[in-house]
């Protein structure tokens, strides 16, 4: 009972807390965009520096349910390529965390993700005639992004589909190297969020802790869900998805 006091949260807020974390979970195992409807909800509750704070324990155990279904299929080429890039968006999203304020986060997410969805949409209408240039530049700008967004408001999955899917990943691959890329950034978030931000006090563990069986349901549900989706569907959700979350960021 000492917990739920220190966590101070009343009966309204603990319903929208469950309800982000089941979409946390939904996100690591299904259709990662449906992490977006969770960055408000906590948001509104935490604030918006110190949500992302809130939020990083869960999407950590959210994290290791995805790995546990899908960790035989990443594809660590393109993970080592985005890795070095991906640090240096998360030390920018440090720097400019202390100066930006959360409308403006949240504007740059969303312009962001559907300049990505825009290309997206023309090479997949330009089909084989179109050439994508695998090169360093195609890198650095997806691990910078991944690693900005990540930082200011664990926002990157919607990025990171969009470049996958640019990229041509299958189902059991996108999920795959989805589960692992995240697991590896969100760990290394922790400790530049409390060295830096100071803003993942205790409660916030124990209020992840809390929050496991809700974390486990969506997981189990978006593993369900993956399973029924062929891939036609699979990319058509993705960009559905993705597309309304950048859109509601930018009100």
């Amino acid at each position: 009972m000492q917990i739920f006091h220190m966590l101070n949260l009343s009966m309204y807020q603990w319903v929208w807390v469950i309800l982000a974390a089941f979409f946390i979970g939904f996100s690591k195992t299904g259709i990662s965009s449906f992490m977006m409807p969770a960055i408000p909800i906590v948001a509104g509750i935490f604030g918006g520096k110190g949500s992302t704070g809130v939020v990083l324990p869960m999407l950590i155990l959210g994290d290791v349910f995805a790995l546990y279904y899908y960790n035989r299929h990443a594809e660590w080429n393109n993970i080592r390529k985005l890795l070095p890039w991906t640090l240096v968006g998360l030390a920018l999203g440090i720097i400019v965390g202390n100066y930006v304020d959360d409308k403006q986060f949240k504007a740059f997410i969303a312009i962001s993700v559907l300049i990505c969805l825009f290309i997206l949409i023309y090479t997949e209408r330009k089909g084989e005639n179109f050439h994508v240039p695998q090169n360093a530049f195609l890198y650095a700008l997806t691990g910078i992004l991944c690693g900005f967004t990540s930082m200011i408001g664990n926002a990157a999955g919607p990025i990171f589909s969009v470049y996958l899917l640019f990229m041509g990943f299958k189902k059991n691959d996108f999920m795959g190297t989805t589960a692992w890329f995240f697991f590896i950034i969100n760990i290394t978030k922790v400790p530049l969020q409390i060295i830096f931000w100071n803003n993942i006090p205790i409660k916030t563990v124990f209020l992840a802790g809390i929050m496991i069986p809700a974390i486990a349901l969506g997981a189990v549900l978006g593993v369900l869900l993956i399973k029924k989706l062929n891939e036609k569907l699979f990319h058509r959700v993705i960009l559905l998805v993705t597309a309304i979350a950048a859109i509601k960021l930018l009100f």
